[in-house]
């Protein structure tokens, strides 16, 4: 009876070369390996949170019921919020306020100077692809306040997050003791965009990453 053929060894140039690739692979591996993702910091609410939601808290922060905001510049602020690794937060939603052009909040604490026309809250939920988008206008500074726009990112009944966003490029940023209390350049990259012109008023885009688990 035949005995069982015995594979031939391979060739030692062939095996000289995979192991002369071995590294090279594992380094192109390690090349291609998802960046790890780091969570929106969060930052203090800040005393004007609505105490009452306004009838009408849709996207559009320059329409309130039937009256038009005309003061100030317009802009689309949108963006992404993902969680840890990655994914939407699909059926989240967010929440953001903001004073009007002359600095005033619709907030009994700000003597509900704020004007009428302007909304001054919005919230949304985002879609499948974690996107939201609001109409506002680029925010602006008051007292030693850098000009920011306050958010919070809630799933269900839990709140996410509650942050601040920057416009990028504003001078009063390194004055803003909030802004600068972030805990390095990537913390403060990360919630500060820049407003662009675009062809229907100014835009920015935020990618907010929060821990959902």
């Amino acid at each position: 009876m035949p005995s069982p053929s015995r594979p031939r060894p391979l060739p030692r140039r062939t095996v000289a070369a995979a192991l002369l690739a071995a590294p090279a692979l594992w380094g192109s591996a390690r090349a291609q390996a998802p960046a790890e993702r780091r969570a929106t910091p969060g930052q203090t609410e800040g005393p004007f949170y609505p105490l009452e939601l306004p009838r009408d808290s849709d996207h559009d922060l320059l329409r309130n019921g039937t009256l038009a905001y005309g003061q100030g510049q317009p802009a689309w602020v949108e963006g992404t919020v993902t969680d840890l690794s990655g994914q939407p937060l699909a059926g989240g939603q967010i929440e953001i306020w903001q004073c009007d052009q002359a600095g005033h909040y619709h907030h009994p604490g700000d003597g509900n100077r704020a004007d009428a026309a302007f909304q001054g809250f919005g919230r949304v939920t985002l879609d499948a692809a974690g996107a939201w988008r609001f109409r506002t206008i680029r925010p602006v500074a008051y007292g030693s306040r850098a000009p920011h726009i306050h958010l919070k990112i809630r799933l269900g009944s839990r709140t996410l997050l509650t942050s601040q966003l920057y416009v990028q490029g504003d001078p009063g940023n390194a004055r803003d003791f909030v802004w600068r209390n972030l805990r390095d350049d990537a913390e403060r990259a990360s919630v500060t965009a820049p407003f662009v012109p675009g062809s229907d008023g100014l835009r920015a885009r935020y990618a907010l990453v929060v821990a959902a688990g």
